[in-house]
């Protein structure tokens, strides 16, 4: 069963003088197709009560995600940022995140959130963020942030909706690929048309190669 996630790291990050917390995480890293992407939300320690049924994007369905994403946006500030199967090609998966994850918080920027004050938490263990900013920010990793920190689960499922409706995009013209049911990633009719046709402009080529 599921755990619910809780707002207790990031309320110890206000405790300790942070204004802001940016809760940030990714999807499509290991697709074959299609853009990584990076969600950021951004909470301030006024925040309200997350909303009901937040969890990790990958431990809710499809429907409950579409449903989640509208409240997620309105409980906290919300951003995406992209990388393109070309810069994954030229740069590398992990810088490629890195760049992804950068756009997400001019995203906040530009929204008005003073992103220089904050503290961030990135689910995982490894800091991918840190080489493409041209300025430190502080930086907390932690292993299932998604699923334990709210404010990671919400940039999880923001990211997770959007790039799935950018995948349900790019299938047009390129169905037989089934982008639009496997977002890019490699089942197995995907591997097959992909050693058939080869790859399309949306293909991380590298990886088709390996």
């Amino acid at each position: 069963m599921p755990v619910d996630p809780t707002l207790e790291r990031e309320f110890s990050l206000f405790a300790a003088g942070s204004p802001i917390v940016i809760g940030l995480d990714e999807v499509g890293r290991g697709a074959m197709a299609g853009p990584v992407m990076v969600g950021a939300c951004a909470i301030t320690p006024t925040v309200g009560d997350f909303p009901v049924g937040l969890r990790d994007s990958k431990l809710v369905s499809e429907k409950k995600r579409v449903a989640l994403d509208p409240e997620v946006r309105s409980w906290g500030a919300i951003a995406v940022g992209a990388a393109s199967p070309q810069e994954i090609d030229q740069y590398g998966i992990t810088f490629s995140l890195g760049l992804a994850g950068k756009r997400a918080l001019a995203g906040l920027f530009e929204a008005g959130i003073d992103v220089g004050s904050a503290h961030l938490i990135l689910d995982g263990s490894h800091d991918w963020l840190s080489p493409a900013l041209a300025s430190p920010l502080p930086i907390t990793t932690a292993v299932k942030a998604d699923q334990n920190c709210a404010s990671v689960a919400a940039a999880s499922v923001a990211a997770k909706v959007e790039r799935d409706a950018l995948m349900a995009e790019l299938a047009v013209g390129f169905e037989e690929f089934g982008w639009a049911s496997n977002k890019g990633y490699g089942s197995a009719e995907h591997m097959r048309l992909l050693a058939e046709r080869g790859p399309t402009v949306h293909h991380r080529v590298t990886w088709v190669k390996k």
